[in-house]
């Protein structure tokens, strides 16, 4: 083997470290090409690694995903979060439908016999519905959370599809809510709330052992059914830009900071209050990045459990809200 002077070893090890990494030479090559020994290049090589000349990292797929995780929950004060691990440019729509496939495969988990399933109808919880995984279940029941009619159709056909889906899936008795997403008038929502009939769902509500459901918001990359469906008016619109509202769960919605109290066209929908949504174990399912607003804010309300959102979507929370995110993050 040459002697090296310090000097000359460094350059060498440089080099033989560009030949190698950059060039994806092998040792037998860069030897050939240095007029040296394989030894001595993997010695180069080895002495650019403690040097610090090459700086090698390993990139886990599941790291960062991880990290996110931990983030959002120690910020939040959630019990559990979920980021699905998702390239960020197969756009929105893939995320969603990866997002609903992990989501019906965790609630095979957690949803079982004598339990009672609340779920808010929406845009997402029809994707998981698509991908429930069949699971036997008994005296287990699925109670819908919000009325679907409106001024253009009753919408029982989509909520109903919905609702169904779980319902068959595990096999649980189904509860339809047949009544408007908003009504008229306040008083008629009221005095409807009185009748013995609808009584007794709203009672099943209150006693539901688990929520399913999803943060609506208005111009979402994969539009919110509620906002798409022809249920709000242009004066709804106005009322939601002049309350600073971020979004909506079960179609009562919240402003920026997670309030809820005195929003008049709360007082219109069919949804339950969010108190409801404090006080049980729901899983909300967030996707897409016009979310992450409506997200903040549902977490600051702390109006979930526990969340299950896409990696991008998670990221662009953290990067946006939470200042103890990781400068040296790479994207």
């Amino acid at each position: 083997m040459p002697t090296f002077s310090d000097k000359d070893k460094l350059e060498s090890a440089i080099r033989v470290a560009r030949l190698y990494y950059y060039q994806n030479l092998t040792t037998e090559a860069i030897a050939r090409e240095m007029q040296v020994s394989r030894s001595t290049v993997s010695r180069l090589l080895s002495y650019a690694k403690e040097a610090g000349l090459v700086d090698i990292r390993i990139k886990d797929p599941s790291e960062q995903p991880r990290q996110l995780e931990k983030i959002i929950a120690d910020r939040f004060k959630i019990e559990q979060v979920h980021v699905v691990p998702v390239p960020e440019i197969v756009g929105e729509a893939e995320w969603l439908e990866r997002v609903a496939l992990y989501s019906a495969n965790y609630l095979n988990t957690i949803f079982d016999s004598n339990m009672i399933l609340g779920i808010a109808w929406g845009t997402t919880t029809s994707t998981i519905s698509k991908y429930l995984q069949h699971k036997d279940t008994y005296h287990s029941q699925i109670v819908q959370l919000n009325g679907a009619g409106n001024t253009q159709s009753t919408g029982i056909d989509y909520a109903s599809e919905i609702m169904m889906r779980f319902s068959q899936n595990y096999g649980a008795r189904a509860h339809l809510f047949p009544v408007p997403t908003f009504f008229d008038y306040a008083e008629t929502k009221r005095a409807l709330w009185k009748e013995g009939s609808i009584k007794r769902l709203l009672d099943l509500q209150q006693q539901t052992d688990l929520l399913l459901y999803s943060i609506g918001t208005v111009n979402a990359g994969v539009p919110s059914h509620v906002y798409s469906g022809g249920y709000l008016e242009k004066r709804d619109y106005l009322e939601l830009e002049k309350e600073n509202i971020a979004g909506d769960i079960a179609t009562v919605f919240f402003r920026e900071n997670g309030s809820f109290d005195r929003i008049p066209l709360n007082e219109r929908s069919s949804g339950p209050s969010l108190e409801l949504f404090r006080q049980k174990r729901g899983v909300c399912i967030v996707s897409g990045l016009a979310k992450v607003r409506g997200l903040h804010a549902a977490l600051k309300g702390n109006l979930m459990r526990e969340l299950i959102v896409d990696e991008p979507t998670a990221r662009r929370l953290v990067e946006k809200y939470i200042a103890a995110w990781l400068p040296t993050q790479e994207h």
